[in-house]
């Protein structure tokens, strides 16, 4: 087959292009530049999107002996990606920008570009598996695993895609890596937001929303302090709260809601934080035929949580699920992904945006 192998700059796409080459196919390599500004983005070991990685990408593929390319997707990034997590804040919600990018970008915009240029598929070196059923699964390596972050693909997508990493831990690819000669075997891993270039969400946020002072209320209404911006908060968070009267219990208060049309944030006891219902929309459902009524799953409701056991049931374009114990901190916009314990791993079978919980 001809595939597009994206190549991020890291040892993972190095090594799952040198993958898809030895497998026989036609490899060539990319290289989504996606900041308008490279400099503005996190630079060495902390980013994904920088001139350096474009170079480590290049001297990758060079190695691999495939031809390579730069694609300039800056402009579709910042809309789907940047200004969607900015939207996403104001809208009192705590979004995942990978997820995003997954979706709209690395499997939506490149895809489509791959497959109207006649490549039968694109491979990348997400840390999952495709089943010979085509179904997708967990990676090997749990402590990586991104089956999460992939659960947004259609089944169309699915079927154009490889993930020849699923297979082996993290340690395994960089020995591998190593023994190929790729000079990325020791880079370290990506983290944090890549377009965040210090690390500053707050005031990343700040600069494009704007200062927006506001109550921080108790369930009553009652107010307790003040904050500089609604967006600066996220459900379950205790730190940064600066409130200016004590709980009569003396207990820690969380961040239970938060509400842009007041430019509240409503604070409360750990406790209250405990939902058993979580409704999510825009699901997409690739484990098998569209369920018809209730369906057992694990579920997973944010990017390194662990797994619950739950009921989902997929009406029209919404996902409720009843979840089978209490769960903290669980946050719209956030995915919920719906896995089916299998023998050879666990199944994929489908996700939504979380959009309220009770």
């Amino acid at each position: 087959m001809r595939v597009l192998a994206a190549m991020s700059g890291g040892v993972d796409s190095a090594v799952a292009a040198a993958r898809a080459v030895d497998a026989g196919h036609d490899v060539t390599g990319v290289h989504l530049a996606l900041a308008r500004n490279p400099q503005t983005y996190r630079t060495g070991a902390r980013g994904c999107c920088t001139l350096e990685d474009s170079r480590d990408a290049r001297r990758a593929a060079d190695v691999i002996a495939i031809p390579f390319y730069v694609w300039d997707m800056a402009d579709e990034f910042h809309s789907s990606v940047v200004d969607d997590f900015v939207a996403e804040y104001a809208a009192g919600r705590t979004p995942n920008p990978c997820l995003r990018c997954n979706e709209k970008i690395k499997f939506a915009a490149v895809l489509d570009r791959a497959i109207a240029l006649g490549f039968d598929a694109v491979v990348t070196g997400h840390h999952a598996r495709l089943g010979a059923d085509g179904l997708l699964r967990r990676s090997v390596d749990l402590a990586k695993d991104q089956s999460y972050v992939l659960a947004v693909l259609t089944r169309e997508q699915l079927d154009r895609s490889m993930f020849p990493l699923g297979d082996t831990t993290k340690a395994g690819v960089r020995e591998e890596a190593a023994a190929r000669g790729l000079a990325v075997a020791d880079k370290p891993d990506s983290h944090d937001i890549c377009f965040i270039a210090d690390g500053d969400t707050r005031g990343f946020l700040a600069e494009r929303l704007g200062e927006a002072p506001g109550d921080i209320v108790d369930t009553s209404g009652a107010v307790l302090g003040r904050h500089q911006g609604a967006f600066a908060f996220t459900v379950g968070q205790r730190r940064g709260l600066d409130l200016r009267v004590p709980a009569p219990d003396g207990r820690p208060r969380y961040v239970l809601s938060i509400t842009p049309v007041t430019n509240t944030v409503t604070v409360g006891p750990l406790e209250a934080l405990e939902v058993s219902t979580v409704v999510a929309d825009r699901p997409v459902w690739t484990g098998g035929p569209l369920p018809s009524g209730p369906v057992e799953a694990h579920l997973q409701l944010r990017a390194h949580g662990e797994t619950v056991p739950g009921v989902v049931t997929v009406e029209g374009g919404s996902l409720n699920a009843e979840l089978g114990r209490p769960v903290r901190g669980v946050a719209a916009g956030q995915a919920l992904v719906a896995y089916r314990p299998d023998p050879q791993g666990d199944v994929v079978l489908g996700s939504a945006t979380i959009s309220s919980a009770r």
